[in-house]
């Protein structure tokens, strides 16, 4: 199982996600990294764990902000690839981010959200900026429903999969928010299953509740190819020996 460590960012410090409830994030406090300073934590991860990439989550981009590129740019330092989520969701958004970010190297993979992707039909503008091999789709849930502020989706998860699948996307995010942080496993797994057996071209990722080893062996049988992990790495409940 592939281990992709996860940063969420708020106000320039990377901050403990707890069930998608951004108001009350607090600055991370870990056993392997001495501040919650982007580039120290991303170091850490890196050096504890061998990361070869790093999921970014801006959460003030995500709710609207200007990107951190500073942030990122610091991040990049850790020599990890970027996996970047910051409220890209438009031809316009995808593009900026994108002049932002294009001294970062290795190429950062760039996250197409579905909280923050307000219509299916904006799916493929944002495939065509981004290109195929870079781009992510996320689907985006809060307790198995998806966030879709505008009303505008399926409400049918695998229908919303499919969708992004079906003009181009090569790689989807499966992340129910409600988990994140909680320490309780991943509600996905049983859609993680029905979507990997539906669709077994896609490489499917899942996070959100990665408690310890055992969770990383239900999610490769449960057909997925890596898992986002935050803070199951910074409690010690996953080793560098397990990673």
């Amino acid at each position: 199982m592939r281990i992709i460590p996860v940063i969420d960012l708020l106000q320039g410090q990377v901050v403990r996600g707890v069930a998608g409830r951004r108001e009350s994030y607090q600055p991370i406090q870990s056993q392997i990294a001495a501040n919650a300073q982007p580039a120290t934590v991303a170091a850490s991860l890196v050096k504890h764990f061998q990361a070869k990439e790093i999921y970014v989550a801006d959460l003030d981009a995500i709710q609207g902000a200007d990107v951190d590129l500073d942030a990122l740019h610091s991040i990049s330092q850790s020599g990890a690839r970027l996996w970047i989520d910051a409220g890209s969701g438009d031809a316009g958004s995808c593009q900026r981010l994108l002049e932002g970010i294009q001294q970062i190297q290795p190429a950062p993979r760039v996250i197409v959200g579905l909280e923050s992707i307000a219509a299916p039909g904006l799916l493929v503008e944002c495939l065509q900026l981004i290109g195929p091999e870079r781009a992510i789709f996320s689907l985006d849930l809060q307790q198995g429903r998806p966030i879709d502020p505008q009303s505008a989706w399926p409400q049918d998860p695998a229908e919303i999969a499919a969708l992004a699948v079906d003009v181009g996307f090569k790689t989807l995010v499966v992340l129910d928010l409600a988990g994140v942080g909680v320490g309780q496993g991943l509600s996905t797994l049983p859609l993680c299953r029905q979507l990997s057996e539906s669709l077994p071209q896609i490489e499917w990722i899942s996070g959100g509740g990665v408690r310890d080893q055992r969770d990383l062996e239900s999610m490769t049988e449960h057909g997925l190819a890596g898992a986002l992990v935050a803070s199951a790495l910074h409690d010690g409940r996953i080793s560098a020996a397990t990673s």
